[in-house]
């Protein structure tokens, strides 16, 4: 048996409703997304889970009860799974970044690896705090299934780090919508992508929402 690692986003916000970016602030799930976070949690407590390990945010907290509870499995929070940081631009829209930052904002669309929003985070240093999770989990649990519930950048990043995609390409290689799991499996020849972004958890009429 080999070590599974089960990525799972957290659940809809409003932000991940209007877009505006939403990386520090530490927004609350919409009823919508408590749903998506149960439905998770109904489908996949059947699994035996070894850990679960959790951003320090709301929304993934929230995302991660339903399973926990169901199954008896406490939450190991980690620091180095939280969201992107977005600085400046944290609750504004895309037109007022482009307005007030437009430099910047030309740079982090270029290459965000080493280029971050206004006061801000790189790829790289996303990437640096993530991965010291990921060597915790692997140095843990060599075999069984793990789940890491975290967030859309730094998912992205951290399938980036295990399947040597260039981090500057996160945003134009990998999509993570809401409460969709990703699933990598670590055997001889290193991390296999099993599966990216199922969401065929969440009812129907709430995975169509635009914008989650």
């Amino acid at each position: 048996m080999s070590l599974k690692i089960y990525f799972l986003r957290h659940g809809e916000t409003e932000f991940s409703q209007t877009g505006n970016y939403c990386g520090d602030l530490d927004a609350e799930l919409t009823p919508e997304g408590l749903e998506m976070a149960k439905a998770f949690a109904d489908v996949y407590k059947t699994i035996s889970w070894e850990a679960v390990y959790v951003s320090p945010m709301k929304r993934a907290i929230a995302t991660a009860k339903p399973l926990c509870d169901a199954v008896g499995v406490d939450m190991e929070i980690r620091p180095g799974l939280k969201e992107i940081a977005y600085g400046e631009w944290e609750g504004q829209t895309l037109e007022y970044v482009k307005q007030h930052f437009g430099e910047d904002y030309r740079r982090w669309r270029a290459e965000p690896a080493w280029n971050p929003p206004t006061g801000g985070e790189t790829s790289v240093q996303i990437a640096s705090r993530s991965s010291l999770v990921i060597a915790e989990i692997q140095a843990k649990y060599p075999t069984g299934n793990v789940l890491v519930v975290s967030h859309k950048a730094t998912i992205r990043i951290m399938l980036c780090i295990l399947l040597g995609i260039d981090l500057g390409r996160y945003r134009d290689r990998i999509n993570i919508l809401t409460t969709s799991i990703s699933i990598v499996t670590f055997n001889e020849h290193g991390p296999l992508l099993e599966v990216l972004g199922d969401r065929y958890h969440i009812p129907e009429p709430i995975r169509n929402r635009p914008g989650t």
